[in-house]
């Protein structure tokens, strides 16, 4: 008897493959390698956080909350993003909680991205963006940060832009640089898209992590940009719970109207005790605004560690990714120095030509410091020995 036939899937996404974060990971585990290449925490979230969530637990609040997201929380939100950044969202109507960062993009991108629609994305970039902007049929135009510095080059930013530009999708604390957009940037991107109906898909999950007394300019803080844009923050990130997936946008309500229509027939609501918890949490400001610090003192541990490796460690203003330049130590391919090292020396990074299409070699690697310190230290350790 002839065994079933499996019918044949046209693929939606026929140029993905398994992403290099997971591919490195596993190798890390494989080869019994310190891993920083994918950016999770290797630490614990204040105990406090996880009695809030216990206890809403325990008080039964398990079942469905609103579709757009706990009342409380969306109001926390709202107080929050008007404290830091001054402008003044309608927690009911322009505050929504999604699952995570990646589907908040994921849902922007698809509630106003149609058939045959432009939209810019600046490299190197997350790697969830281009195949968003596919899966809503949409045409993707890459437009490159400027080599070196990973700054925005909008003279090419502006030649990007077609009456067929739907969006832009800018990341500022930036993933993978560690670059942090400044306000004159964010302003000219602003004057920039002003005479056009233009959106902006502002991801800004490390909001929290900025160094040296750089500021986060968010989009929202600047009026000519909040009212076209999706503002992107993760609690995830912020908290060190990148495996809660829960993550918030922010945007005018008509924007908000369509990106709900989406959100509630991909994922409908998120996980109900961790709103609650996350509500509760968010009354006391202190967590988020001793982040910054938090952080920079582990980027300045791990900058010192580099200092005695034949790597050199790029600016890092922001995020918990560092960059390195390990052309003093290899003519490898990104791709292959990373394979190397994680087999060879006992470290996992990430090759930065991972983030841009058909890869772009400048023997860059993108290690990740939110770990406990004693992680760094054997990572620096088994650097040292290159």
């Amino acid at each position: 008897m002839n065994e079933p036939r499996t019918p044949a899937v046209v693929s939606r996404l026929p140029n993905v493959g398994t992403t290099i974060f997971t591919v490195m990971s596993a190798l890390a585990a494989e080869h019994g390698a310190v891993n920083l290449g994918q950016g999770f925490p290797d630490f614990d979230c204040d105990p406090a956080l996880l009695e809030q969530v216990q206890a809403v637990m325990r008080e039964g609040l398990n079942q469905y909350p609103p579709m757009a997201g706990v009342a409380a929380l969306r109001q926390a939100v709202a107080r929050k993003i008007e404290a830091l950044y001054g402008r003044a969202y309608d927690a009911e109507r322009e505050i929504t909680i999604t699952a995570g960062a990646t589907q908040a993009i994921l849902t922007a991108v698809l509630c106003c991205v149609r058939p045959g629609d432009e939209v810019i994305v600046l490299e190197p970039c997350y790697d969830s963006y281009a195949p968003n902007i596919e899966l809503a049929g949409g045409r993707v135009v890459r437009v490159p940060l400027t080599p070196g510095t990973f700054r925005p080059d909008f003279a090419k930013i502006a030649a990007a832009l077609t009456p067929r530009t739907r969006a832009i999708i800018v990341n500022s604390p930036h993933n993978p640089s560690g670059t942090v957009w400044t306000r004159a940037e964010m302003l000219q991107l602003a004057d920039l898209l002003a005479p056009t109906e233009v959106l902006l898909i502002s991801d800004e999950v490390y909001e929290h992590m900025v160094f040296d007394g750089v500021a986060h300019v968010s989009a929202a803080s600047i009026p000519a940009l909040a009212a076209r844009s999706f503002v992107v923050s993760s609690f995830g990130k912020t908290f060190h719970v990148t495996g809660w997936k829960v993550g918030t946008v922010a945007a005018p309500a008509a924007l908000t109207a369509e990106f709900r229509k989406v959100h509630q027939f991909n994922v409908f609501t998120v996980n109900t005790p961790m709103q609650h918890g996350l509500a509760r949490y968010l009354a006391d400001p202190a967590p988020y605004l001793g982040l910054p610090a938090f952080y920079q003192r582990k980027r300045d541990l791990f900058r010192a560690g580099l200092a005695r490796t034949r790597l050199r460690a790029l600016p890092c203003e922001g995020t918990y990714f560092q960059a390195v330049d390990y052309s003093a130590v290899s003519d490898l391919a990104e791709a292959d120095f990373c394979l190397w090292l994680t087999r060879e020396v006992g470290v996992a990074a990430i090759p930065l030509s991972a983030f841009y299409e058909g890869g772009f070699e400048q023997r860059i690697a993108r290690l990740c410091f939110a770990k406990r310190d004693e992680t760094l230290q054997t990572g620096l350790e088994r650097l040292a020995r290159l």
